[in-house]
C-alpha cells in the first residue's frame, strides 16, 4: 500500500466512523473560540468546558476580557494546567485585539501568531473552525496517529502538517483534523494499541 492509499483508506474510514464533527470546545464566536483554544493547551477538552462559563459570564468579548486583571483571570481557570501563563496571555491578547484590531478577531495566520500565547496551531484551529479557512491543525493525536499511519515520519508538528497537507485533499483539512482527533480519544490513545481492537 502506498502512502497515498494509506491516507485514502484512512480518510474512507474516518468518514463512515465520523460523519459530524462538531468542535469539541464550548464557544460562541471567534472570540470564545481562541480563549478556549488558548486554555486547551496541556487540557483536556472537557476541564477547558468546564471552566470557560464562569469565565465567559464575565468576560466573553476582548473588551471585558482586556479590562480584567491577570489575578481574576487566574482564580477562574487556575484549575487548568499553566494557569499563571494563560491568565496573562488572554489579558494580553484581549488587550491586543482591541487596540490592534477594532476589537475584532484577526482573520490570517499572521496576526493571530502575534498574539500573546497563541501559536501555529492555535492560529490553525481559529482559522479553521471559526472562519473556515483550510488548515490542518496537528495535536499529539493527530501527531502520534499520522506514525501509526505511516503517513508522515516527520519528527517535528510542523513537518507532520505538512505531509498530511500533501496527501489529504484541502478541501477535506477542516474535517479530518478533527476526525483523527477523535479516533485518537476513542480507538488509539497514547498509552497504546494493540491493533485489535483499532479499527483503521
Amino acid at each position: 500500500m502506498t502512502r497515498a492509499e494509506r491516507a485514502n483508506y484512512v480518510a474512507r474510514k474516518l468518514a463512515k466512523l465520523y460523519p459530524e464533527t462538531p468542535i469539541p470546545l464550548d464557544h460562541t464566536d471567534p472570540f470564545t473560540l481562541l480563549v478556549a483554544v488558548v486554555l486547551s493547551a496541556q487540557c483536556t477538552d472537557k476541564k477547558v468546558n468546564e471552566v470557560t462559563p464562569s469565565l465567559f459570564s464575565l468576560a466573553s468579548t476582548p473588551k471585558k476580557m482586556a479590562n480584567l486583571k491577570t489575578e481574576q483571570v487566574y482564580k477562574l481557570i487556575r484549575q487548568l494546567g499553566l494557569a499563571p501563563q494563560k491568565s496573562k496571555a488572554l489579558v494580553g491578547l484581549a488587550k491586543m485585539i482591541v487596540e490592534k484590531h477594532q476589537g475584532q478577531v484577526p482573520r490570517t495566520f499572521e496576526e493571530l501568531e502575534e498574539l500573546p500565547g497563541v501559536g501555529h496551531k492555535t492560529a490553525s484551529v481559529v482559522m479553521a473552525q471559526a472562519f473556515g479557512v483550510p488548515a490542518f491543525p496537528v495535536d499529539t493525536h493527530i501527531h502520534r496517529l499520522a506514525k501509526r499511519w505511516k503517513l508522515s515520519l516527520g519528527k517535528t508538528v510542523k513537518q507532520v502538517e505538512r505531509d498530511l497537507k500533501k496527501i489529504f485533499p484541502i478541501k477535506e483539512w477542516n474535517l479530518l483534523h478533527l476526525r483523527i482527533i477523535f479516533y485518537g480519544r476513542e480507538h488509539c490513545t497514547a498509552r497504546g494499541c494493540n491493533g485489535k481492537t483499532c479499527l483503521i
